[in-house]
């Protein structure tokens, strides 16, 4: 079978005197229904299709593999609030999870790290919510994007999304009886709160899906009757939500990539509508908080760049009061309340930490605080997050993993310093974290900043004299810390005497602000250097060689693998590029293209002409040559709005016209899905599958059929 050769239609553009050609402008199509688009994109599966069709065996293998470690039946760290525990549960052979509570039984005891939920014939009966698995029946596509219970339990408000579009609609039920309450709420996005017990908060998008309208929805009323609590009209701005954690504020936030202000709403009287909290200041980023008389903010400026923490009386916003001062070397994060402590997650030198500060009783006076307890991990590199805990009480829940210690929930008593596992994620299979070994390296960028990296092997298997296959994974973009996690279906590559490695390029947050902003802009070329850097460091400590070195990365980190490849496409095997923003200079050039106006502050805004030349210098698509290229998997969803499936598939119609060599090309876009793939959890087990063969292919390490 032949690969697909995609028609060229000429499509001129020009711009500062520059003209490019684009022959491949043509599969864009916004209503994902042109025949003759449709038919290209399934040429292209099927050649997928017909290419991997001699790895069946490998792909079936691993993915037996990957599922066989699963617990297919199990429950997650139950979680209690008020009268009940909430979790949500998995069923052997079921591809979603229900969503269920239990009464605690012994309300009037004080909640300790040492509860457990009663289970059992004489607990008291579990209660199932809503089951997914019943709702998805009717849909290729299923998934819940928020999921609230109300604050007197009784009723339930939840956001589903059945194409993939990130468009959802929202049905309120009865929690006991599952009965609709009211009619949905159709059109908006999953961005959703309660204002009391008998109303919704909600946001909605404009034509380019930016999310710009607050919402202020009564129970039992038509949504063509809804209040609109803010409109943000600069199409720079999103608007979000945010709930305090003594749940008596609601937050309307209006944010760029270097602004953001707030609005409170008083969850008890919220017919009185917003209030500004922080005023609207170019270059200022401000979140918000609540405990007793008090609002707590946490503030960054470009003096302030790696955030402070200050508070303000609810009767005078104005007089704020530092608690938490800027630190050059740590990044605060995000901020925790309770009613008697404040919970701080920063990062220092490239890692997360937790520091917990005891507060003053609530009415004394709130001054700078200091010393602070801070949380002991075990490894030492690892990722660790927030978890929903009671406002009222001592216990702190916090989600933890490392590349060789599986997801984790932790309950932190904050008075005592003891620390409880209530939940870590069962592998079968034999694994033994023992095997592993996990590292931290440093590689050194081509204008000598040290880039992180973190690494994991199995220390049995792995040679470490540049004979050993690595895939190396990057992202790079929006301040995101790809930090080292668990993934249990990487275990298949680990065992085969894999290393996997993730580099903590410039354009992310691992390092603290200015790591993100030496990698945006004008200086967006430095996340590509840095990742070759680490390539070349991995090669040069004999990690691996070039022949064994493979890459892999999503969205923007598709748009990472994509420049690289361009730039330097001698050192590496094998890539994998998902959902790539590849088509930089086109996207950014077009304003009603989802998401364009407000990532200009990201990317740079190429209607000026330093900006274009620039992104046009990096653009994966624009800078495609007739050279020889690795082995490249490209895959792309049809109902994807942050990145359309028509800049993948440019990238491999023009790829495939120019490029020098044979080695493997392969397109894959899922027609009944959007950027996160497909949704049910064996379909993603999957893909994981099919990609481990792709890699395993292109390094020629395919056993022979049994």
């Amino acid at each position: 079978m032949e690969p697909p050769i995609a028609k060229k239609v000429k499509h001129q553009m020009e711009m500062f005197g520059d003209v490019r050609i684009d022959n491949y402008y043509w599969l864009r199509d916004d209503s994902r229904s042109e025949p003759h688009v449709l038919s290209y994109l399934r040429e292209e599966n099927a050649y997928t299709d017909h290419l991997m069709s001699g790895t069946k065996h490998l792909e079936e293998q691993i993915y037996s593999e990957i599922r066989g470690r699963l617990k297919e039946d199990d429950i997650s760290a139950p979680f209690r609030r008020g009268a009940y525990y909430y979790y949500s549960r998995t069923l052997e052979g079921k591809e979603y999870s229900q969503h269920c509570r239990r009464p605690v039984g012994n309300v009037g005891t004080e909640a300790s790290v040492y509860d457990t939920m009663p289970t059992g014939p004489d607990a008291p009966p579990e209660h199932v919510l809503l089951d997914e698995n019943a709702k998805a029946q009717e849909h290729a596509f299923y998934t819940i994007g928020a999921f609230k219970v109300s604050p007197n339990n009784k009723l339930v408000a939840y956001a589903e999304d059945t194409k993939g579009d990130e468009i959802f609609t929202v049905h309120v039920i009865d929690a006991e009886s599952r009965t609709p309450v009211g009619k949905p709420l159709a059109g908006v996005t999953s961005d959703l709160e309660w204002a009391d017990n008998n109303a919704l908060v909600y946001t909605t998008r404009d034509e380019i899906l930016r999310p710009d309208k607050v919402w202020l929805h009564k129970l039992g009323t038509e949504q063509s009757l809804d209040i609109c609590l803010y409109h943000e009209t600069d199409d720079m701005f999103s608007v979000d939500l945010a709930v305090s954690e003594s749940k008596k504020f609601l937050f309307v936030e209006s944010a760029s990539k270097i602004t953001r202000f707030v609005f409170y709403l008083d969850i008890s009287k919220p017919e009185d509508g917003l209030v500004i909290l922080t005023p609207r200041l170019d270059g200022i980023d401000t979140s918000a908080s609540h405990r007793g008389n008090h609002f707590f903010i946490k503030r960054r400026s470009d003096e302030c760049f790696n955030s402070e923490i200050l508070a303000c009386p609810l009767d005078n916003t104005s007089a704020t009061t530092v608690l938490l001062p800027h630190k050059p070397s740590v990044n605060i994060q995000e901020m925790q309340l309770f009613s008697d402590h404040l919970v701080v997650y920063q990062r220092e030198n490239g890692l997360p930490k937790i520091t917990i500060y005891n507060l003053p009783a609530t009415g004394e006076p709130l001054d700078r605080l200091q010393g602070g307890r801070v949380v002991d991990f075990v490894d030492p590199i690892y990722s660790v997050d927030p978890s929903e805990s009671e406002f009222y009480s001592c216990i702190l829940r916090f989600d933890y993993s490392s590349m060789k210690t599986p997801p984790s929930v932790y309950d932190y008593d904050m008075n005592s310093g003891i620390s409880v596992l209530k939940k870590i994620d069962v592998v079968l299979g034999g694994f033994d974290s023992g095997n592993y070994l996990t590292e931290r390296q440093w590689a050194t960028s081509a204008d000598g900043t040290k880039v992180p990296i973190s690494i994991v092997y199995r220390k049995d298997l792995v040679k470490l004299d540049g004979s050993d296959p690595l895939l190396l994974y990057g992202y790079g973009s929006y301040e995101v810390c790809i930090d080292p996690y668990f993934k249990a279906s990487r275990l298949s590559l680990l065992d085969r005497g894999f290393i996997f490695a993730v580099a903590h390029v410039r354009g992310g947050g691992e390092m603290g602000r200015p790591w993100y902003e030496d990698g945006k802009l004008l200086k967006k070329k430095n996340t590509f250097t840095d990742f070759i850097s680490c390539a070349e460091y991995l090669i040069e400590k004999k990690y691996c060689s070039k022949e064994k070195l493979c890459i892999e990365g999503r969205s923007a980190g598709g748009l990472l693998v994509g420049a690289v490849i361009n730039m330097r496409p001698d050192l590496f095997k094998a890539v994998v590029a998902g959902v790539p923003f590849v088509d930089v200079l086109t996207t950014m050039l077009d304003p009603t293209i989802p998401l364009t106006t407000s990532e200009w502050m990201e990317w740079g805004d190429p209607r000026k002409e330093e900006f274009y030349f620039y992104m046009k210098s990096y653009s994966p698509v624009d800078n495609i040559t007739a050279q020889n290229y690795p082995a490249v998997l490209v895959t792309a969803g049809l109902n994807d709005t942050r990145v359309l499936y028509s800049e993948p598939a440019k990238f491999v119609a023009k790829l495939r016209d120019t490029k020098t060599d044979d080695n493997t090309l392969l397109f894959k876009c899922e027609l009944g899905a959007g950027h996160f793939s497909k949704s049910g959890r064996f379909e993603k087990l999957q893909e994981d599958a099919f990609t481990y063969t792709f890699i395993m292919k292109a390094l020629n390490m395919v056993p022979s059929m049994p």
